[in-house]
């Protein structure tokens, strides 16, 4: 009688749509579970981690290029569409300190991704673009671009989402109380404001195939991100995005990063989780320690000032500080996108630079 294959084999032995509809049922249950803790980026952290399930038992069924391009664009649009009049006002009015503590921030991140790759945990490139702390998903497209382990950028990044949403949510408890402020309904399938969608789906392709011909590293969601910003904030055109369009979005790009995961690569991570852990809590004490500095010598409200750096988790700290009263929104959404920007441009800098010093 013949033995059955080996564990991690036995999902790529299944036809492709037996392997895409389990996965879509683990996906679905992961996000419920999720989504009941009321965690951030369910709807990429649950099907990355059905995705990684099914990477390593040797699943062979992977996110069509064209789809995974869509999705990146929509993310683009997504930066573009949070950026406001309002945020760029709070820059402009504090602009020194902003710019400060942002770089302060990206300092301290650069130093954790060294002494990480120092230590051989991850090489130097993967681990600067692990710890960066910006848009966990803009890191993570970006990274791949660069060079980098997209899957451990990934593991890395969305580790410290949970763990940074779980400390901001519990600051935010223990400074205000929050028990009777109501988050944000979500709208699945909101009206269609055709204008507003269309440009949106216009900015996504137009975006795209000029970030291909400019050959700007990760094409697709710089371009809808660049091109979007100029037209949103520029020319004051109005973006639609629909939660199920977000979440399909988020889906298919949690799904393209788990499925290239293997056994060998998920040990890697494992053996690698003390020093991860350990500089997602050094840089969550550093931010804490400028949220501190800000409070103390300029008078700005504590939370205000904690969440404002806090260490990633953009649309998760966006959702504490609306669910908090007293807390300065333009602020805090000013030094979170200022820092993302910031993280875009000099990332690739800061990367080369990690990746030379862990070389001499």
């Amino acid at each position: 009688m013949d033995s059955l294959p080996p564990a991690p084999q036995r999902l790529g032995t299944l036809p492709a749509a037996v392997q895409y509809a389990a996965l879509l049922l683990v996906s679905a249950v992961f996000v419920f579970l999720l989504d009941l803790t009321h965690l951030p980026a369910a709807f990429l952290i649950g099907p990355m981690f059905a995705a990684i399930i099914a990477g390593t038992n040797g699943a062979t069924v992977r996110v069509p290029r064209p789809l995974f391009g869509a999705a990146q664009a929509v993310v683009g649009c997504l930066v573009a569409a949070s950026i406001s009049i309002e945020i760029i006002a709070a820059f402009t009015s504090d602009w020194p300190l902003v710019t400060a503590v942002v770089m302060a921030t990206l300092a301290a991140s650069s130093f954790l991704g060294w002494f990480i790759s120092r230590f051989k945990a991850l090489p130097g490139s993967t681990a600067v673009w692990g710890s960066a702390p910006g848009g966990a998903t803009a890191m993570v497209l970006m990274a791949g671009a660069f060079g980098a382990d997209v899957r451990l950028v990934a593991f890395m990044q969305y580790l410290r989402v949970i763990m940074v949403s779980i400390a901001a949510a519990l600051v935010a408890r223990l400074w205000v109380d929050t028990s009777g402020a109501e988050l944000p309904a979500h709208i699945w399938f909101p009206a269609i404001q055709w204008p507003a969608f269309g440009a949106m789906i216009a900015i996504a392709v137009a975006g795209a195939a000029l970030g291909r011909l400019a050959r700007l590293p990760s094409p697709y969601f710089l371009g809808a991100a660049i091109l979007g910003a100029v037209a949103h904030i520029g020319f004051g055109v109005p973006i639609q995005l629909p939660e199920w369009l977000l979440a399909a979005s988020y889906a298919l790009i949690g799904w393209a990063i788990g499925l290239n995961f293997t056994s060998s690569i998920l040990l890697h991570a494992a053996r690698a989780l003390p020093q991860i852990v350990g500089s997602i809590i050094a840089l969550m004490a550093f931010c804490g320690g400028l949220a501190w500095l800000l409070s103390h010598e300029l008078g700005i409200d504590p939370l205000t000032a904690y969440l404002a750096t806090s260490p990633g988790g953009l649309d998760s700290v966006a959702i504490i500080a609306a669910a908090s009263k007293d807390v300065d929104m333009s602020f805090v959404m000013a030094l979170q996108s200022c820092r993302l920007a910031f993280v875009l441009a000099f990332g690739p800098f800061l990367a080369r630079l990690v990746s030379r010093w862990v070389k001499q």
